[in-house]
Order: structure tokens, then sequence, then C-alpha cells
């Protein structure tokens, strides 16, 4: 595996988290496939889910690989 550094922001009020890698913004990601598939555009071709899931390479931000809803203000 390659050793970019991936950034997987806080859930967006829309839903999904913005993911960075080496700070360029390849998009927003709503499941873990979506994650996946921007990480394999971007170069990480031999990543799949569970690499992801399992990598010290990516900072997750208030959540991890199973938080992708809607921010939500509180009541």
């Amino acid at each position: 595996m390659s050793e970019h550094r991936v950034i997987v922001h806080p859930p967006l009020r829309t839903g999904g988290r913005t993911v960075e890698i080496d700070d360029r913004v390849l998009g927003t990601a709503r499941s873990l496939h979506d994650l996946t598939v921007l990480l394999r555009n971007a170069g990480m071709t031999d990543w799949d889910e569970l690499d992801v899931v399992d990598s010290d390479l990516i900072e997750w931000h208030e959540g991890g690989p199973e938080n992708w809803k809607a921010w939500r203000t509180p009541p």
C-alpha cells in the first residue's frame, strides 16, 4: 500500500464526508464504498473496503467508517 495521508472529515449537514488525500480534496463520500472508489481513482488501486477500515493512514474525524449520516442541529 502507498504512504498517502488520507483525512475523512466529519459528516456534513447534507450527509457524506469530505475526503482529502495529501491536502487535496478528492470529493464527498457517502459510504465506505464511495470512499474506496475515491481512493482507487486517486491512484490507490490495490485498496479494498477492508484496507480502508483497517488502515492507519486514514484519519477519521468525528466518527469512524460506520458514520456517514447527515449532521443534525440539536433541538
